[in-house]
């Protein structure tokens, strides 16, 4: 009840990384119609193209024991040679229909999947051992799924070659009139055509179900919405903790720009919800440069800091306003508030009776 309760609430979809990490343990889509059809069709291809030389090569190895019987002697070192020599002659004729299977083999995978590596597949499991978990999947609803295409498969092969042979039949009081290599030839023909219809019929059977066996694997992924929270958080980190350290960059960065405030030379209010502190130094920058600006609490506390070191402030409202919705800190002052600013500072620099407080800051 509990595993039909979990996998209804699986309702999203798998996620790369839920994806990702299913390949390196091995859990991937698998068809067993991919490999059963692709080793066919190299079975077809050996029949067709390399068993008439692999059956002449065999003949050959065979026919010295029945030409040439009295030239071998029947004592075991001689007997155990010429066997040697044939087993090791039919082993070599034997190799390239041995790479059309072993292609095909390596092949089923690639196909499917590409190229997995999943050294955890291997890790030994005792439930793998399991007498219990063995039966379960013995009789699994996937297994009973295989069982019923097996039989349908041999229902298919059975009617195509039903099909096929049925019209070979009517030549069949014919046969004592042909001769054995041509009955062999037409045997070969007849498996090499029931094959190639095989092969058609199950590429349709297999395309179905490798996109079936898709569908069901993306499903076993599926996860919760829980799931995909957690695996988020784990990814980029918990959102709290993040706004936690967001919170105290922002802090700090406040901290190290009311220290700035004391630098200032002149406080600019609206009054009372914004203030930016502007700092000139003619030989450091060519204008201006806001190192301070805050709203509300932090207006206050801009306001504060200047009164204590007896740093003018000045209400102006639209230039408050513009410098703090246009001007970042540690920036300088853009030219359309230039003659504003200038007119403030020159004014700041006459009350103090400063150097220079005659030229304009712009």
């Amino acid at each position: 009840m509990s595993d039909q309760t979990d996998d209804a609430q699986k309702t999203e979809e798998p996620t790369p990384k839920k994806i990702s990490d299913a390949r390196e343990r091995g859990n991937v889509a698998r068809s067993m119609e991919v490999n059963t059809w692709l080793m066919l069709l190299a079975g077809t291809m050996i029949i067709a193209f390399v068993a008439p030389g692999l059956m002449q090569d065999i003949r050959v190895i065979s026919l010295v024991f029945i030409e040439r019987p009295h030239e071998y002697r029947s004592e075991f070192r001689n007997l155990s040679g010429l066997l040697r020599h044939t087993v090791s002659a039919i082993g070599v004729a034997l190799i390239l229909p041995a790479i059309f299977l072993i292609v095909a083999a390596l092949a089923t995978g690639l196909v499917q999947n590409g190229l997995v590596f999943s050294p955890k597949a291997m890790e030994p499991k005792l439930e793998k051992l399991s007498p219990i978990a063995g039966a379960k999947r013995l009789f699994s609803m996937r297994q009973i799924v295989e069982f019923v295409k097996g039989l349908l498969k041999i229902a298919i092969v059975g009617t195509i070659a039903i099909i096929l042979l049925t019209p070979e039949f009517r030549r069949i009081d014919t046969v004592p009139t042909i001769e054995l290599s041509e009955m062999l030839d037409i045997l070969h023909m007849l498996v090499i055509r029931l094959l190639i219809y095989v092969l058609g019929v199950l590429a349709v059977i297999t395309f179905v179900d490798l996109i079936f066996q898709r569908a069901q694997h993306r499903k076993k992924l599926r996860m919760t919405k829980q799931e995909v929270k957690d695996e988020i958080k784990q990814s980029e980190g918990d959102p709290h903790v993040k706004g936690r350290l967001r919170q105290i960059r922002l802090d700090r960065a406040r901290q190290r720009m009311m220290q700035a405030v004391p630098e200032a030379d002149v406080v600019v209010t609206n009054p009372t919800h914004y203030a930016v502190a502007l700092r000139y130094r003619q030989e450091e920058t060519e204008a201006p440069v806001l190192i301070a600006k805050g709203a509300d609490l932090i207006a206050q506390k801009i306001r504060e800091v200047a009164k204590e070191h007896d740093i003018p402030i000045v209400e102006n409202r639209p230039l408050a306003l513009a410098l703090f919705e246009s001007v970042e800190v540690d920036q300088e002052v853009p030219t359309e508030h230039y003659r504003a600013v200038a007119e403030i500072i020159s004014y700041i620099w006459r009350l103090k009776g400063r150097a220079g407080g005659n030229r304009s800051a712009a």
